[in-house]
């Protein structure tokens, strides 16, 4: 499935090390887009794995994460405005 993943950590006196492992989580399954946004496809197995990855590191009262998922990339149109950073565009 493909999906992108943004996500809000509160920079607290625990939210800079928050931020990075889940930085640093999100790293290993999707590809990094934007300063807190990623994307990618992943299976149904590697999108519970990086959940449980995240959910370690994630605080439920404090930070958000959002996955916007479809079944497939080419449903979703992508218009940029301002910089062009599309890291997805390096591949053919």
């Amino acid at each position: 499935m493909y999906m992108i993943l943004v996500y809000d950590i509160i920079l607290d006196e625990d939210g800079a090390k928050v931020s990075r492992n889940v930085f640093k989580t999100c790293k290993k399954y999707l590809t990094h887009i934007q300063k807190s946004v990623f994307e990618g496809e992943l299976s149904e197995l590697q999108y519970a794995k990086l959940q449980r990855e995240i959910s370690k590191y994630a605080r439920k009262d404090r930070d958000s994460i959002i996955v916007f998922h479809s079944n497939n990339s080419k449903w979703l149109k992508k218009d940029f405005l301002g910089l062009v950073y599309d890291a997805t565009s390096n591949f053919i």
